[in-house]
């Protein structure tokens, strides 16, 4: 009687009747890091089922943006989860797989992503060329075209030559006639005196 209660006690505790339990991951609940890491690895004290759809996990970033990629890869007592994105802040990690002996089990825990600081760039000022104002060209002076001299109208010319002509001419109509009046009284003085002589 005595041994068949101290079975009910120890049964329980067999291992036969312990369910297969999360060992690890990596990254780790609670870490820190600097930036989303590629996948999560998760590690289990025995193998895992790899049934289509055993594993299922749910990774989400502080505003609840998905970050997964693809369905969990399971291999032996790995599962391993794909990551896709950036994520700032708190990240949370659902998981859920069916154990050896099928039971599933599931868990969840966190990590956090520091946000990145945006690196300065040593960026050299640019001095800003100042608009040199364009030099304000002067006026070309029009320079004055050779003013044409005005050729004499036959009405501006200078009666000096005509005067001159006029001059001339008389000169010489009063020579010719000075020269037919002397001829003149030369003939009339060489008459006179033939005649008398004839008497």
């Amino acid at each position: 009687m005595l041994l068949a209660v101290a079975a009910v006690f120890v049964l329980p505790a067999a291992p036969a009747f312990a369910h297969d339990e999360l060992v690890s991951t990596d990254p780790p609940a609670d870490a820190v890091l600097d930036a989303l890491p590629g996948q999560i690895t998760f590690t289990y004290s025995a193998d895992i089922l790899t049934e289509e759809g055993t594993a299922v996990v749910q990774v989400t970033d502080a505003d609840g943006t998905s970050l997964t990629e693809g369905t969990p890869v399971v291999s032996g007592t790995d599962a391993t989860q794909t990551l896709a994105g950036a994520a700032s802040g708190p990240v949370t990690v659902v998981w859920r797989v069916v154990s050896s002996d099928g039971h599933p089990i599931d868990g969840t825990f966190s990590f956090t992503v520091n946000a990145a600081s945006p690196t300065p760039t040593a960026t050299a000022a640019t001095p800003t060329a100042t608009p040199t104002p364009a030099e304000t060209t002067a006026p070309a002076t029009a320079t004055p075209d050779a003013t044409a001299t005005p050729s004499e109208s036959a009405s501006d010319a200078s009666p000096l030559p005509w005067i001159l002509l006029v001059v001339a001419l008389v000169i010489v109509a009063g020579a010719i006639v000075w020269l037919f009046v002397a001829r003149g009284r030369r003939g009339s003085s060489g008459g006179g005196s033939t005649g008398t002589s004839g008497r």
